[in-house]
């Protein structure tokens, strides 16, 4: 039997096969209106989970036609999880990527020349190699790409007609020894740290945004829906009012406020003219009245009384009734909101809740997607005050089922209050609050459950910086966003993770703090993400936190009282502040010497780390932390009653006299407590107690000031 006649006849057995019968399919899909072998487009979109993913279609009719028998086997055979041995399911999205890159391929042999697949030699493979190579990617992308043409030959026992027969590997493995860079990067997360000159900034304006313009932009929300949606009565009628009565009211207003009438954009007046002397919105108006345009335009009345408000008030840009009321110092961040602004403007804050919650957070991206109205939770204690907020959301990636599962994150009360303007920001019979929102001419046109797509939110985060960037020039402000090497910073989704992941890590006991925060199963998965020592990232972490430390040791050092520290390592404290004050100048309160202080730090560091409840005088032989004398001490293992490193600066006092009044505090509410509880906090506050007498600081004297 001849090759084509194999391919014809195994092209008819799988013709009505349905490529996604093997996938686990989203709660609205039916699996029997999905797409067949035989279609010339296979629509992958029933198979994807998040809402946030676009629309996916593998599109045959883009290849060679003598190649696509043998790539729509390949892709029915990954699709249908018929892999050969060794190979491992594939995701959708992994899928749909890897057809792009199979084209490329196949659409070079063609031009090639080359009729058959079993044609191509090692003549060829080198040629496509080269191809590659010229092509100045990144290693990752050639690496792909080559994998890519390299499927044909792992699945050739799939595809029953044309396919390769050698593996193009060995050569590609011989022309590239000791050329070819390395792509294994041993788990390191390559994701780019957002810079700080560029995150403070645009941290700053998002939490403007959020905390003071939100209520403007959503008031003009709402009076833009009310105006969209607006029902008309046959009399006229409306609350009682007459149209006379409602123009009237409208045109006494902009009268009473010295406000122009609205102008006709340039753009429509140049299409339809105006019935008027002057170029006047009167669609605008006749929203603001409740009446149909064309009863001012056909209504002579109307007409001279819109025409006699035009030649008294002039015209000017269509702005909301909503008065402005966000401060930026001490004035409002805009005189008005213009009518024409308002689609902008929602997109704008929608980019700026985004922010915020994805860096103050430390979700993914498909984990912010999918947050839901109802999402936030906050605990409060027993006077109502809010002590910790949680959003819950669906976590995808690492999870065992494509539909994701349910998860948790501990936010604070900056990135609740952005939730909480996307709630408000959304109709409330929309779930999901990065849908498109009600100003946007696409909202609900998308598929149905589906939110904004990836590339959407970054093209939104660069308006955003844009924004914020000509509103400082305008108003000459130096509060801007700067450029990067001369270039504009381009933000990605993945980046505010990344760097959060960055500054947690800086922290005392900041790889435990980020393991819980993000959900990995490890402490070493978190240092993984944030950063390892393959990046640079721990030397840079260990060397920012001990400049860090020396600045606050400066800061101890200029103290003029005489004695700075106490507790039982005081003594040997203030021994190794003298001798770094020999070394170190300290100009003022401020270091200006930093690369002389990081210099010293990393080759006679003091070894004192500033707590909060304690100053630690590191020495390891009687360390209860640790017994290592790398490393330094784990101040979240401290035991600060016990240990002899313990020295106590003024703020340290401080930090344990609330502890104890807060004890207290709890005791005094003795029927709250379990008897074995309050028997572990009643010896708590007895240790503590005699730890505070012990070292000389008292507590009924200090009460009020704590207070």
């Amino acid at each position: 039997m001849t090759t084509a006649t194999s391919r014809a006849l195994a092209g008819h057995r799988l013709d009505d096969e349905l490529v996604l019968a093997a996938r686990t399919l989203a709660a609205t899909a039916d699996l029997a209106s999905t797409s067949r072998f035989r279609d010339d487009i296979w629509d992958l979109s029933p198979a994807l989970h998040m809402a946030h993913q676009r629309l996916l279609k593998l599109n045959f009719t883009a290849l060679p036609p003598r190649f696509r028998s043998t790539a729509k086997e390949l892709f029915f055979a990954l699709l249908r999880n018929d892999h050969p041995y060794g190979e491992r399911e594939q995701r959708i999205q992994t899928i749909h990527s890897l057809f792009s890159r199979v084209k490329a391929f196949l659409v070079w042999v063609d031009k090639r020349g080359v009729q058959a697949l079993g044609d191509l030699g090692q003549s060829d493979f080198e040629a496509y190699d080269q191809h590659v190579t010229d092509q100045r990617l990144n290693a990752s992308v050639m690496a792909a790409k080559r994998s890519a043409a390299r499927a044909l030959w792992i699945y050739r026992s799939k595809i029953s007609g044309d396919t390769l027969s050698s593996d193009p590997q060995i050569i590609w493995d011989d022309a590239s020894a000791g050329t070819r860079p390395s792509t294994d990067r041993h788990g390191e997360n390559s994701t780019a740290r957002i810079p700080e000159e560029v995150l403070a900034p645009l941290l700053t304006w998002a939490l403007r945004w959020v905390q003071d313009f939100s209520d403007d932009i959503l008031r003009a929300q709402r009076e833009w829906i009310s105006a969209r949606t607006q029902t008309y009565s046959r009399t006229g009628i409306i609350d009682g009012t007459t149209p006379l009565e409602r123009l009237t009211a409208v045109l006494d207003r902009y009268r009473a406020i010295g406000r122009p009438l609205p102008r006709l954009t340039q753009q429509v007046l140049q299409m339809v003219g105006t019935d008027l002397d002057l170029p006047v919105n009167v669609s605008h108006l006749a929203r603001e009245a409740h009446m149909h345009v064309s009863s001012i335009k056909q209504q002579g009345t109307y007409r001279e009384m819109v025409r006699a408000a035009a030649a008294e008030l002039g015209v000017g840009d269509a702005c909301f009734q909503a008065e402005v009321r966000g401060l930026l110092g001490n004035q409002t961040w805009m005189p008005a909101l213009r009518w024409d602004d308002i689609t902008e403007y929602v997109r704008l804050l929608q980019a700026a809740c985004y922010i915020v919650i994805a860096y103050l957070s430390g979700m993914r991206d498909s984990e912010v997607k999918h947050m839901k109205r109802g999402c936030l939770t906050i605990w409060r204690d027993d006077e109502d005050r809010p002590i910790r907020h949680k959003i819950t959301s669906q976590a995808f990636k690492g999870e065992d089922s494509p539909e994701g599962v349910e998860a948790t994150w501990v936010v604070n009360a900056a990135a609740a209050q952005a939730v909480r303007v996307l709630e408000a920001m959304q109709p409330e019979d929309l779930d999901l609050l990065f849908a498109l929102p009600p100003t946007s001419r696409f909202h609900r046109r998308t598929r149905e459950g589906s939110v904004q797509t990836s590339s959407t939110t970054v093209r939104a985060m660069a308006s955003f910086m844009k924004w914020i960037n000509t509103y400082c020039t305008k108003h000459n402000r130096t509060d801007g966003i700067p450029q990067v090497n001369g270039r504009t910073w381009q933000l990605e989704t993945r980046q505010f993770r990344r760097t959060l992941a960055w500054s947690i890590a800086r922290q005392p006991g900041g790889s435990i703090a980020g393991a819980i925060q993000y959900r990995h199963h490890s402490i070493q998965m978190f240092e993984g993400y944030a950063g390892t020592s393959a990046s640079g990232f721990r030397p840079e972490v260990e060397a920012e936190a001990a400049i860090a430390r020396g600045e606050k040791l400066g800061d101890m050092i200029l103290n003029p009282a005489p004695q700075r520290l106490t507790g039982p390592a005081a003594e040997e404290a203030e021994t190794r502040l003298t001798a770094m004050q020999s070394e170190v100048q300290f100009l003022g309160k401020v270091i200006t010497d930093r690369k002389r202080l990081d210099r010293y730090m990393r080759r006679h560091d003091p070894h004192i780390y500033p707590g909060e409840f304690v100053t630690c005088v590191y020495n390891p032989d009687r360390a209860l932390c640790r017994r290592e004398a790398a490393g330094g001490p784990s101040l979240p293992d401290c035991q600060p009653l016990k240990c002899r490193n313990v020295a106590l600066t003024t703020e340290n006092k401080e930090a344990f006299i609330t502890w104890l009044r807060r004890l207290e505090s709890t005791l005094a509410n003795a029927t709250a407590l379990a008897p074995y509880v309050r028997e572990r906090m009643e010896q708590r506050r007895a240790e503590l107690t005699d730890f505070l007498e012990a070292n000389n600081i008292p507590t009924s004297t200090t009460k009020e000031t704590v207070r």
